[in-house]
């Protein structure tokens, strides 16, 4: 490199006199200065960053790069990846890549692998989500799901005048046992969706009741986004679900009660057949599930058996026993339902064994995939100075900070289909500083986190919505259509209940 006055130039902005020295100190301070490409030489380091922790000499930081610049193109980029993922891009090559641009746009090149490996090794996520996604395995492997599915859906049938509302409440207390919503979604709807048409429910509005409850899975401890919110406010899962319990609560009564008064106000809730709806023909016929003839109570039951325990052990009950620890962790819980489910379900040993890790690998590849990707595209934000600019932005505005929590994440999740890369990417780049705005980490990232799971209920691009219209033979928009105004209405509650 070059340095105006050559060595000797470059000693007189390295070497400032410091006075008398003291043992272990050296009789100067050294100073940085800007190096071509920009650059920080600081003593013998050569940083990309500013902000690399090397000692400045006290000396004031100057600002590198053009961040007016830097805030287009990471405007650009996010725009362009979560257009792409909206046009069917795979989510993680989407974000990863993004991440990528950033960082290298940025002359920080680093980040990209050091939040990869962070991410990836982040223990308090993959001891709450892999658990309990290998739980899930092993109760589809057992049946034991399709009798949790039965017991709920039955008595349902046998109340009529209710089955709209009826329907998207069982479908969000199935969810919180069966946290996939797509998962949920076919389960559910393969009984559901042709019984609620047999007994003249407009096909549509069938499936949009079972689309509105697909967010039960708030409630579930390994729901990626309660162990993240968690990990932040540095408490239990559960304590994170205890925080936003009464908001959710109110917001799926509400989804509820405007579902059944679209159904009732337009007439859909009864006197139509597919012919006469123009739904698609043998669209629900097609997809019958294999009849169970009776519950097998004890089969039913058993998914839910976890999610009790965490309850009754939890801090804030301490229901425990000698036998039963105060604070059972979601491994430990996971682990005894899955064995209570082999014993009871009479399932190989061996063959759950293998279940219960594939279980497990496929979350990881998948939801912690997710996390993973989310974590290098934040990373590229931060080091292009964008999220410094934004946390500072929301700092100016901090009444509009529970209205972007909600609404940011519940508006992109419509477009794009899924909740989860967004949610995590707000969670890791905002919630962290929930203090400076007034608020708790808990209650921020929950907003965030169902604000992400409403916007999925009315997504026409979602998963779960292609899969309950299909089973009724409708178009996947119809829905969005009749699920606006409840998620929406749900929503504004929980903001003001959680930002308040």
């Amino acid at each position: 490199m070059v340095f105006p006055g050559g060595l000797r130039g470059l000693a007189r902005h390295l070497v400032k006199p410091r006075g008398p020295a003291r043992a272990g100190e050296l009789p100067f301070v050294i100073h940085p200065i800007q190096c071509p490409n920009n650059l920080w030489l600081v003593g013998e380091h050569l940083c990309y960053e500013k902000d690399c922790g090397r000692d400045w000499g006290g000396v004031a930081r100057p600002e590198r790069g053009n961040p007016m610049l830097m805030n287009v193109l990471a405007a650009v980029v996010t725009v362009v990846a979560f257009g792409a993922i909206l046009r069917g891009l795979e989510v993680r090559f989407a974000l990863l890549t993004a991440g990528l641009v950033l960082a290298v746009a940025s002359g920080n090149l680093a980040a990209f692998p050091e939040a990869f490996m962070r991410s990836m090794t982040t223990a308090g996520l993959i001891s709450v989500i892999l658990p309990v996604m290998g739980f899930a395995a092993v109760m589809e492997l057992t049946g034991c799901d399709r009798h949790l599915v039965k017991m709920v859906t039955d008595p349902l049938m046998k109340m009529r005048a209710v089955l709209v509302p009826g329907a998207v409440l069982a479908t969000f207390l199935i969810n919180i046992a069966i946290p996939s919503a797509a998962g949920c979604a076919a389960a559910v709807g393969i009984v559901l969706v042709p019984a609620m048409i047999a007994a003249g429910v407009h096909p549509a509005m069938a499936a949009s009741a079972l689309l509105a409850g697909t967010w039960g899975s708030v409630f579930n401890p390994g729901l990626m986004h309660n162990p993240v919110i968690a990990k932040i406010a540095n408490v239990s899962p559960m304590d994170v679900i205890f925080g936003h319990m009464r908001a959710s609560i109110v917001g799926i009564l509400i989804v509820a009660v405007l579902s059944f008064a679209i159904a009732k106000a337009f007439k859909q809730d009864r006197g139509w057949t597919p012919e006469k709806a123009g739904a698609a023909q043998g669209g629900a016929g097609k997809k019958q599930a294999p009849p169970l003839e009776r519950v097998n109570l004890l089969w039913a039951l058993i998914p839910t058996v976890p999610l009790v325990l965490l309850v009754l052990t939890s801090d804030r009950l301490g229901l425990t026993t000698a036998w039963l620890p105060k604070g059972l962790t979601v491994l430990e819980a996971m682990a005894i339902g899955t064995l209570l489910g082999m014993l009871i379900t009479w399932t190989s040993p061996e063959t759950v064994t293998k279940r219960f890790f594939e279980g497990m690998g496929h979350a990881y590849g998948l939801v912690m995939g997710i996390i993973i990707a989310a974590g290098v595209f934040i990373a590229g934000l931060e080091a292009a100075g964008v999220i410094k600019a934004f946390i500072e932005t929301l700092k100016a505005t901090k009444s509009a900070v529970p209205f972007i929590g909600t609404f940011g994440p519940m508006l992109l999740t419509v477009v794009v289909g899924s909740g989860d890369a967004v949610t995590v990417a707000f969670n890791n780049a905002v919630t962290p500083q929930a203090a400076q705005f007034g608020m708790t980490s808990i209650n921020l990232g929950s907003l965030a986190m169902i604000g992400g799971a409403l916007g999925r209920s009315m997504s026409p691009v979602a998963a779960a919505a292609i899969i309950v219209a299909g089973l009724a033979g409708v178009n996947p928009v119809e829905l969005a259509k009749r699920n606006a105004v409840p998620m929406f209405a749900a929503a504004v509650a929980i903001m003001l209940i959680l930002g308040g």
